[in-house]
């Protein structure tokens, strides 16, 4: 079973800022991820050719359309004009999350809120001139979790994916409360997401054991592990591990192969 997470950065190139969906769908397919979650992920964004890149991930990995969720956390942009996703979206209105896409069936979703940050923050965003990167001063977007009960050919386990906040701090915090919402959880559990916390501070601060060990980001020349697999239980033996660059993001795609059971924790 192979197990993934990738910031898509909008499916945005590096090398011409632009959003193709063939190339979107070509790099989602290239990971081969049997369960794979995704942050950054844009539906009827204008950056992004008004594509719903939710259902390009699922149709790129041939998933039923019971296992795959898209959680909005804002209606609009982030970084121009949004709202926090709650309540009904307008028709057209543009969206924005993470999402989380598995080829095993999924017998239960949960949706865990986890905050934001009440203070802006600067962040550097490529596009700058010469392809550099621009430093810019933005509000945190809401943050939430995707919780999944997958029916593996292992077994049962629980996949769950985040994208914690860029502000540092904050995002140690909404990992402590996602860790907290996750103690009732029974059996194996995987984590999956861009945490933006490097290295080893994630599993110092759950506990949770470390899959991956290996810088992601920035995916030229990766220097900076923020992208993470964490296991809570027996979920299996690592066979392999890969720090995959594709044609699209500044993140690297985080995989991670295990080839045993899942038993109860």
């Amino acid at each position: 079973m192979r197990l993934g997470s990738f910031n898509v950065m909008h499916g945005l190139s590096l090398a011409d800022g632009r959003a193709d969906p063939v190339r979107f769908a070509a790099a989602v397919a290239g990971l081969g991820a049997d369960v794979l979650g995704l942050q950054e992920v844009d539906v009827d964004q204008p950056r992004s050719g008004r594509c719903d890149l939710a259902a390009q991930a699922a149709a790129a990995l041939g998933a039923a359309d019971d296992d795959w969720y898209f959680a909005p956390t804002v209606f609009g942009t982030p970084g121009e004009r949004w709202r926090p996703a709650t309540g009904a979206r307008e028709p057209g209105e543009p969206a924005y999350g993470i999402a989380l896409v598995s080829r095993f069936p999924v017998t239960e979703w949960r949706i865990i809120e986890l905050g934001r940050a009440p203070v802006r923050s600067p962040i550097a965003l490529p596009g700058g001139p010469g392809g550099r990167s621009r430093l810019v001063m933005l509000d945190d977007e809401p943050r939430v979790a995707i919780a999944a009960l997958i029916d593996s050919p292992a077994g049962p386990l629980t996949v769950v994916n985040t994208h914690l906040s860029f502000v540092p701090g904050w995002n140690a915090v909404q990992l402590v409360r996602l860790a907290r919402r996750l103690a009732d959880v029974d059996g194996p559990l995987v984590v999956l997401g861009d945490l933006n916390l490097p290295g080893r501070l994630p599993g110092l601060l759950t506990r949770w054991h470390r899959l991956a060990v290996t810088p992601t980001y920035p995916a030229p020349a990766p220097r900076l592990q923020l992208d993470h697999v964490l296991a809570r239980g027996q979920v299996g033996a690592v066979t392999a591990v890969r720090c995959q660059r594709t044609e699209i993001s500044d993140h690297r795609a985080l995989l991670v192969d295990l080839d045993a059971a899942p038993s109860r924790a």
